[in-house]
């Protein structure tokens, strides 16, 4: 998997994407959290979920299904009807938040792959390009030189291209603003 701080990272940069005046506050919080929470599924290593299962690490809550539920409930239950922002816009950037954990962790050389088409496949994919070092399960175990070399790489392989992202939506939204004028 990436680091939850790199998954911060992607849905901080999506949200720049979708970011206008009135834009919730709470809706970047909202949104780092959605991209934070698929790796609750390694609670079930304590409860004897094996890793390949259903409900394993990196299965079900690292699926496309999962973020579009996910997304659906929060914007339902966070932003009522009467929300001045529109909602279907809120929804997406919590999907793609969401369905950004698993894509980075199908970056990562390490694991099982990503069940992203749970529960209608349970294969685990992952992407061809692997340019990712996975990062340990566990805060002690990635503070440690392996997880130095972990920071390096996903801030290479996310962080810039996040950057990227968000510097670009920041652009794109002020030439519009200036034509607009």
């Amino acid at each position: 998997m990436a680091s939850v701080i790199s998954h911060a990272v992607a849905a901080l940069a999506i949200g720049a994407a979708f970011y206008k005046p009135g834009f919730p506050k709470r809706a970047w919080v909202l949104g780092a959290t959605c991209s934070m929470l698929p790796d609750l599924d390694v609670i079930g290593f304590h409860f004897d979920v094996h890793y390949g299962d259903f409900w394993g690490h990196r299965g079900f809550t690292h699926s496309l299904l999962f973020a579009a539920v996910l997304a659906l409930s929060l914007t339902a239950i966070a932003f009522r009807a009467n929300n001045p922002y529109d909602r279907r816009i809120l929804w997406l950037y919590f999907f793609l938040a969401t369905a950004s954990h698993g894509l980075l962790d199908a970056m990562t050389n390490g694991g099982l792959g990503v069940a992203f088409f749970s529960p209608f496949d349970a294969r685990r994919y992952f992407l061809p390009w692997r340019p990712i070092l996975v990062s340990p399960i566990g805060v002690t175990r990635f503070f440690s030189f392996r997880g130095l070399a972990i920071l390096r790489s996903e801030i290479y392989w996310a962080w810039l291209p996040a950057m990227l992202l968000a510097s670009s939506a920041f652009l794109l939204r002020r030439v519009h603003t200036t034509q607009s004028e």
